[in-house]
C-alpha cells in the first residue's frame, strides 16, 4: 500500500495494542492439572469458543467468558467454576501495552486522530486505554454497538459515529478472523495487520504489514 494519510486511524484493542493475556489466564487457573499439550488445546478452544459467542446477538462481555470458559471445560474434561471465569474478567482491565505501542502511537497522534473499535464492555476499556500512551479522539466499543467483531455492525456503528466512510479510514489490527475480513469486505481498502504471530498471513485480504506499533508512522508517511 503507497503511503496514504487518513482522516482517522482505527484500532483494535486487545491484542493489537494492549497485550491480550487470556491464555495467561487459562493457565493460572489449570495449569496445574493439565499436562502441556492439553493445556494447549484447552487454550485453542477457549480463543475458539470465545469467538463463537460473539457472533449472535450482543451479550456482555462477562457472559462471553463465562459461557467460552465452561465450554472448553467440558470439553476438555476440566471442572467449571463461575468464579473462574469472574477471575478472568476481571483482569481484562489490568492489561497494558505491548512494549511497541505507546512510542508508535504516541508519533502518530501527533499528525492523525485515533480511534479504538473494541470488543470491550464500557467499564473495562478505559482502564486499558489509559495505559497505551496516546491520546484517543474516541474509543467505540461493543456493548455500544450493541454487536462484536467481526459484525459488521461493529464497524458500521464506528463509521456512522465518526461521520465518514470506508475510504475515509485505515483500519489496524493483528487479527483478520475479527477485524480485516470484515474490514474488506467492508471495503476498507487501507488495512494494516501487525504481525503478533496469533494469526497466519493471508494476502487476500490486503493490507500493510508491520511486524510491530513501530512500524505504523512509516505506512501513513511520518
Amino acid at each position: 500500500m503507497a503511503s496514504f494519510r487518513p482522516k482517522y486511524i482505527t484500532f483494535d484493542c486487545y491484542g493489537t495494542l494492549t497485550f491480550f493475556q487470556m491464555a495467561e489466564a487459562a493457565r493460572d487457573l489449570y495449569g496445574s492439572r493439565l499436562d502441556e499439550p492439553h493445556m494447549q488445546e484447552f487454550i485453542k478452544n477457549f480463543a475458539a469458543y470465545r469467538l463463537d459467542e460473539i457472533l449472535g446477538d450482543w451479550k456482555p462481555y462477562a457472559d462471553v467468558i463465562h459461557n467460552a470458559l465452561e465450554r472448553a471445560c467440558k470439553r476438555n474434561a476440566v471442572v467449571f467454576s463461575p468464579d473462574d471465569a469472574k477471575m478472568v474478567y476481571e483482569r481484562v482491565p489490568t492489561w497494558g501495552p505491548h512494549a511497541d505501542v505507546p512510542a508508535g502511537l504516541a508519533k502518530v497522534a501527533k499528525e492523525i486522530p485515533l480511534v479504538i473499535l473494541s470488543n470491550a464492555m464500557n467499564a473495562q476499556i478505559m482502564s486499558n486505554v489509559e495505559k497505551l500512551g496516546a491520546p484517543f479522539h474516541a474509543v467505540y466499543t461493543a456493548e455500544q454497538a450493541q454487536a462484536y467483531k467481526p459484525r459488521f455492525q461493529a464497524f458500521e456503528y464506528m463509521l456512522d459515529m465518526l461521520g465518514c466512510g470506508p475510504e475515509d479510514i485505515l483500519h489496524c489490527s493483528s487479527s483478520f478472523r475479527y477485524d480485516l475480513m470484515s474490514a474488506h469486505d467492508l471495503g476498507i481498502k487501507n488495512k494494516v495487520w501487525v504481525n503478533r504471530a496469533h494469526e497466519p498471513a493471508n494476502p487476500y485480504y490486503g493490507y500493510t504489514e508491520i511486524a510491530n506499533i513501530s512500524g505504523l508512522p512509516g505506512v501513513v508517511g511520518l
